[in-house]
């Protein structure tokens, strides 16, 4: 049986379907997936085994028979530390049938095969009865069905099947109850990932302001949650508007609804601002006391900051209010959260709901193209003016009177940037539906529709025509483009520099003009964690899974590179930054590979979890834009990364141990860029040039 995969094609700047292995899915969830982070979450195992102790024990003491049913149970961890507390049998549901069967062998391994059934089915098609999965209801509800959003896994669905069809009335519940907590700021950063602000262009003519068409501004965003590391965001970035509030809880041991429903907190402003964003995040209590809790808030938010524990799996929830509203300090006001059964969102009233009778707003979705476009990382680099200043720098050194500009990148505002400071003309290619309605209305409300020529079609598909037979002399890229996942993946523009190539004048300049890929060994602060092997995990043997991922890791895809934003993982330099290729965009593409063999040097004591690889883009001889390392960093700082951009993890397959310091090691490297694929492989080794162990 074939299968097919997405996968991003630099050479069409597209995302393809490609006919794969059957297999080859499964290795991609398993390499990819959270497995080992979660394992590693001592605080979540460690309130999980206490809280699956306290349920067996008040199961005992009624003088019943503990029989657990575990959704979700993965490696089958859960249902060995229920037969550990003394559960009498155990029924395991695991959907994802490569998990399910390791689960089977882990569960033998540490020998409660008599105690445990692997179920590999979705939990609604469990069945009831002598000849089915199982033979009467559990008394015991264990789970870990949730995702940063608590219901964005369909939890709440999940529950309420297993309430009504799985489990006996009133059965204990692990965990018991789950809170959802909000507080409502102010913060000029965070906006920045859902609105577009005016752009300030300094020109010789004075300043020149692009503004946001109304729509955009009026647009409630994506529907969607932005999950971050919230503990990397500064406290200078927002200001708190309202002390944190717990929202709504869900009592798990109960009947469960996944209907749509909103829940209200009245609260009183702490300052006076503009309410923006709401933070949230939720806690999960293991026992009816509430005296076993698994906390998910943020340093500032959180009981004892001290034991804070870094997960991955579970982060903290950013949500955007559809619009803007200015609070005063004292002034009594409404929050509250809407929710149906995957999804959360958050309204501003000043009255409660029941009092005025409105009707709860309907999950927002965007209407203006530009959610649908540009993805929150993508409004931030827009909204960057420091970033946008330096390509003014740039274009002012390039453009002339008579300069005919061709810019192609999805969405980008570099057409109105070389309009404004001269060019004679200017056409933009926008080959999405979305991106040419986005940037119409851009035009439109700039009064530039008659300035700007928009062509929507294909780069490749240009024709003089479409130019209305004029020949180019400046090609504008930032580039960007939607669907590039890795760094390289906006090589896409040197193809399209290469398509378009009988339509450049005598002499035309490409900007960027060249491009180069970089590297640098880190250590991770807490990243690595997702790779590294379990081993034990609170006293069970979970090789099997480690063999697994190891496994899936060696299949093909899975060992390249993935992409990750740095500024929410914190990490050290180990190595000075190397360059590792260049790409000069003012030829075509060549038509044999790019190869760099060499080695890194590592220069400081540490534990060598990866390489760390970016793009930077040299404009013209003087200005350079960089999508990784925007500073040196001295040796016991963290690196400083590009926040509008993620940068590609190569992970070592065995993180180095400490190495004595003045003994350094070396990481030999090779890198080749394929020009008929447009991919980028490449293999890091860690090379021992220590005479005395680690």
């Amino acid at each position: 049986m074939k299968v097919f995969c997405g996968r991003a094609n630099p050479t069409t700047g597209s995302v393809e379907w490609l006919e794969e292995d059957e297999h080859y899915d499964y290795h991609q969830e398993i390499a990819r997936s959270s497995y080992a982070d979660m394992l590693h979450d001592k605080d979540r195992n460690i309130k999980y085994y206490q809280g699956i102790r306290a349920a067996v024990s008040r199961v005992k003491d009624r003088g019943q028979k503990a029989l657990v049913l575990d959704i979700g149970t993965g490696t089958g961890l859960l249902s060995m530390m229920a037969v550990t507390a003394g559960a009498d049998f155990c029924y395991a549901i695991e959907v994802f049938k490569p998990m399910a069967d390791a689960a089977v062998k882990i569960v033998e391994k540490n020998g409660f095969g008599d105690k445990i059934k692997i179920i590999n089915k979705h939990s609604t098609e469990v069945t009831i009865g002598p000849d089915g999965d199982m033979p009467c209801r559990a008394n015991i509800l264990i789970t870990e069905l949730f995702d940063t959003e608590l219901i964005g896994e369909g939890a709440l669905p999940s529950y309420e099947h297993a309430h009504r069809h799985l489990v006996q009335e009133n059965c204990e519940a692990v965990p018991h109850r789950a809170t959802v907590y909000a507080q409502l700021v102010e913060s000029r950063r965070m906006w920045s990932w859902t609105k577009l602000f005016p752009v300030r262009v300094q020109t010789s003519h004075g300043e020149q302001v692009i503004v946001p068409p109304l729509e955009l501004e009026r647009c409630p965003g994506a529907p969607s949650v932005y999950d971050i590391q919230l503990n990397q965001v500064s406290r200078t970035d927002f200001t708190a508007l309202s002390d944190v509030m717990p929202m709504f809880s869900v009592d798990f041991s109960k009947q469960v609804s996944s209907s749509a429903a909103c829940h209200s907190r009245h609260f009183e402003p702490l300052a006076s601002g503009r309410a923006q964003v709401v933070l949230s995040w939720w806690d999960i209590e293991m026992d009816p006391e509430g005296k076993i809790k698994c906390s998910m808030a943020p340093f500032w938010a959180h009981s004892d900051p001290e034991e804070l524990q870094w997960r991955d799996h579970w982060m903290q929830c950013v949500y955007f209010l559809p619009q803007e509203e200015r609070v005063v300090q004292g002034s009594s006001l409404c929050l509250i959260a809407h929710h149906d059964d995957y999804c959360v969102w958050y309204s501003l009233q000043r009255t409660s709901p029941e009092k005025n009778g409105r009707v709860s707003p309907a999950r927002p979705v965007c209407d203006c193209q530009a959610h649908l476009l540009w993805n929150r990382p993508r409004f931030g680099e827009i909204n960057d003016q420091d970033r946008t200043d330096q390509y003014v720098q740039a274009l002012r050194t390039v453009l002339k009177p008579d300069s005919v500009c061709l810019c192609i990148s999805d969405g980008s505002l570099l057409s109105l940037l070389a309009h404004h400071l001269g060019a004679e003309q200017v056409f933009t290619v926008e080959s999405s539906a979305a991106s040419h309605r986005l940037m119409k209305k851009i035009f439109k409300a700039n009064h530039l529709e008659d300035k700007i020529n928009i062509i929507e079609k294909r780069p490749e598909s240009l024709t003089s025509a479409d130019l209305e037979g004029k020949k180019v002399s400046l090609l504008l890229g930032e580039p960007f483009f939607a669907t590039s996942l890795l760094p390289w993946h906006n090589l896409y523009f040197w193809y399209v520099r290469t398509a378009v190539d009988q339509h450049l004048g005598p002499g035309a300049v490409v900007l960027p003009q060249v491009a180069s890929l970089h590297a640098v060994v880190v250590e991770f602060r807490d990243l690595w964690r997702i790779r590294s092997p379990c081993g034990d995990c609170e006293g069970f043997d979970v090789h099997i899974m480690d063999d697994m991922i190891k496994r899936a890791l060696d299949f093909r895809e899975s060992k390249e590179a993935e992409p990750h934003p740095l500024w929410e993982y914190p990490c050290r330099r180990l190595s000075e930054p190397q360059q590792i290729l260049t790409f000069d965009f003012r030829h075509p593409v060549p038509l044999h590979p790019l190869r760099a063999e060499g080695s890194i040097e590592l220069r400081r004591p540490g534990r060598s979890h990866g390489a760390v690889l970016w793009m930077e883009y040299h404009l013209t001889p003087d200005s350079t834009v960089s999508t990784g390392l925007l500073k040196p960093a001295e040796d016991k700082e963290d690196c400083c990364w590009n926040p509008h951009c993620k940068q590609a993890v190569y992970f070592f397959t065995t993180p180095d141990c400490r190495a004595p310091r003045g003994s350094p090691r070396a990481v030999s490297y090779t890198v080749e860029f394929h020009p008929h694929t447009g991919d980028v492989t490449m293999d890091f080794t860690l090379s021992d040039t220590v005479e005395d162990g680690c």
